[in-house]
């Protein structure tokens, strides 16, 4: 059986380093916040080459977080992918913001920038983008867009940790930027967890204390905030794994790399990673016109696979009240119908690779 992410191997590969560190947290019984929490921070912002990291408690806490601190309030409106996990949308809704809407590109997934124009009004206050699939979207488009419309640039990077954009981490770009830890994402703890990225002192302080209720000191409140703190457990693994995590980096694009070999013949929109940019493959993706049968042959071979995602946000019920309907969305409505996710991690051996290659391919020549 192959295994969609393969936590075990992950733990099992710095298993005495984390292992430790847990314990090491579980003796000192400071469970929140304190010494791991702040070094973690610290470790994340010179990963991402200076500014700021503000740990949370989930990626949706941080997208939250985020929003929040910019000010971005009810009645507000802010442009963002109807192609993405619901978090994205959902954390803009959940403070009475709009969200607005703008269709993909069929080269990235990410949010097409020349259609984003025709979307902003007096409301619009932020464009919230999200880096699919590992890799991040046109982001000088993106800041040039904003700087000309005095808008608010969020980076959702809950797939992108780690990755590039013209030779620069993207979570320095934009005013703020948002990540994951959830397990399954390249860089995961054990558990929910999350962090905030921007280059604005005044807004980290800002985002650090609405993690912590508003909090300006104990018991003293200087806003209405979130309790969303990252606890120092998850905050320990994190300190390990991301040492190692340039290391499974590279191994995440030698898998893609090789996916892309054994399927070069087989008649599959395979990832493409566009000049300028780098991925760091949070999943590996294919377009295909006939996802179930591909599917059932996987699972019959022992395979998982996984659809990221099946149905534009535009068409969930939840948002049914924006008044979206079927074709306002043409791209996100194809990619929704024939994306298929094969399964991603750093310790895919080729020999995996390669069988699950010739799945598909039979299946495609069939």
């Amino acid at each position: 059986m192959i295994d969609f992410a393969n936590l075990k191997e992950s733990h099992k590969a710095h298993k005495e380093e984390i292992e430790e560190a847990v314990l090491r947290v579980c003796r000192n019984a400071q469970f929140i916040m304190g010494s791991e929490v702040e070094s973690l921070e610290k470790e994340l912002a010179e990963f991402v080459g200076g500014g700021y990291a503000v740990s949370c408690s989930s990626g949706s806490s941080a997208l939250l977080l985020a929003l929040m601190a910019l000010g971005v309030k009810a009645g507000d409106e802010v442009i963002t992918t109807p192609f993405t996990f619901i978090a994205t949308a959902e954390m803009i809704a959940l403070l009475g913001i709009k969200p607005v809407f703008v269709d993909i590109s069929l080269e990235d997934y990410n949010l097409d920038c020349d259609l984003i124009e025709q979307e902003i009004t007096p409301k619009t206050k932020a464009i919230l983008a999200v880096s699919l699939y590992g890799q991040p979207p046109n982001l000088e488009k993106l800041e040039h867009i904003c700087k000309e419309r005095n808008l608010k640039l969020i980076l959702d990077g809950a797939q992108s940790f780690g990755a590039e954009f013209l030779g620069r981490k993207d979570s320095t770009f934009g005013a703020i930027a948002t990540t994951s830890f959830f397990p399954a994402k390249p860089l995961g703890c054990y558990g929910d967890g999350g962090a905030v990225f921007t280059q604005e002192e005044s807004l980290a302080k800002k985002i650090a204390s609405l993690r912590l209720h508003g909090e300006k000191s104990r018991y003293v409140h200087q806003f209405v905030g979130i309790g969303g703190r990252l606890d120092a457990l998850q905050a320990a693994v994190l300190r390990i794994k991301l040492k190692y995590f340039a290391q499974d980096i590279a191994a995440r694009n030698k898998v893609a790399k090789l996916y892309n070999h054994y399927l070069s013949s087989a008649n599959v929109v395979i990832p493409r990673v566009l000049e300028g940019r780098s991925s760091v493959f949070a999943q590996y993706t294919l377009r295909v016109k006939n996802r179930e049968k591909i599917q059932e042959k996987l699972k019959d071979s022992g395979i998982p696979s996984a659809i990221h995602y099946p149905l534009g946000l535009h068409l969930q019920e939840c948002f049914a009240p924006l008044g979206y309907k079927k074709g306002d969305f043409p791209n996100t409505e194809l990619a929704s119908e024939e994306v298929l996710s094969l399964p991603m991690n750093p310790y895919l051996q080729e020999s995996e690779i390669k069988e699950i290659a010739q799945v598909v391919q039979k299946v495609m020549e069939s």
